[in-house]
């Protein structure tokens, strides 16, 4: 009697570099996440605000890097959300309550909580729809405001106060106002646009990495002005991005109910002008 052959597996002993690239900036993202905790807790805020913009940077390629590379895995989606939920979930909460949260004392504990909550529901939220089928116009489109531009929205008020030294961006009212508002929009159904698709025309290329080198240039010189304008921007952005979701839905829904009406018309004409009628057929049109 033969024995059944074996069949070998030949067991992963390495893997490409580029593989790997997307994971680590994941990592390094959660590392920054880490370290404005520590920063935080040694009452360095600008440098632990610093931090978590350099992770929110890591944060925006490392998926992007991963499309280009197609090495996208359901390893790397779960270990960037949990790098998220620390970086732009956890950090700002902590650095927020130390910087001013805390004079409120149990209410300020409150609100840093219920951003952090807020943040782990957008990001379950998001992770239950991965794979879903979403119509065409929807790929452009956030649900809420995502992780990272929740986080920078929630530190505007330490912009403003590191740029202009304000007393008044410091209050803990008006920073649980913020906390409050800013956790809100995360766990709404306000479309925000992903810019995951977005193309730059050729003619706009050149003037596009201008915007690009001029930008970095103003973020190493005036970089809490710099962050607060695009704070701003980002906000302003918002209405444009409901009214553009809106049209979309709307033509959508015209083309799909046009199509509907044609259908049975369609059908119809077929009825009238049948290519080879059956005498039963015949009758049954009369009766």
């Amino acid at each position: 009697m033969r024995r059944p052959r074996r069949i070998r597996v030949r067991p992963i002993t390495s893997l490409s570099l580029n593989r790997l690239i997307p994971n680590i900036l994941t990592l390094l993202a959660l590392c920054a996440g880490m370290t404005a905790i520590r920063l935080a807790l040694t009452g360095k805020y600008q440098s632990a605000a610093a931090a978590i913009i350099i992770a929110g940077v890591l944060d925006g390629i490392d998926g992007r890097i991963a499309r280009l590379l197609k090495v996208t895995s359901p390893f790397g989606a779960q270990l960037d959300s949990l790098s998220d939920f620390v970086s732009f979930g956890v950090a700002p909460a902590v650095l927020l309550y130390l910087w001013t949260m805390s004079q409120l004392a149990s209410l300020g504990w409150a609100l840093v909580l219920l951003f952090g909550v807020c943040c782990a529901l957008r990001l379950a939220r998001f992770n239950t729809q991965l794979g879903a089928e979403l119509p065409p116009y929807a790929y452009n489109f956030f649900t809420g405001v995502p992780a990272p531009a929740g986080a920078g929205l929630v530190m505007i008020p330490m912009f403003v106060s590191f740029e202009f030294e304000l007393a008044f961006f410091r209050s803990p009212y008006v920073n649980g106002l913020v906390l409050a508002g800013v956790a809100a929009l995360m766990v709404s159904r306000i479309p925000t646009f992903s810019f995951k698709r977005f193309r730059v025309p050729a003619e706009w290329v050149l003037p596009m990495l201008l915007v690009i080198g001029g930008l970095a240039a103003f973020l190493t010189t005036e970089p809490w002005g710099t962050l607060l304008l695009i704070g701003v921007l980002y906000l302003g952005s918002i209405p444009v991005s409901i009214r553009s979701y809106r049209k979309l839905r709307e033509a959508a829904e015209q083309l799909r109910a046009g199509m509907l009406r044609e259908q049975p018309e369609a059908i119809t004409d077929d009825e009238r002008h049948p290519t080879s009628p059956e005498p039963s057929d015949l009758a049954d049109r009369r009766s």
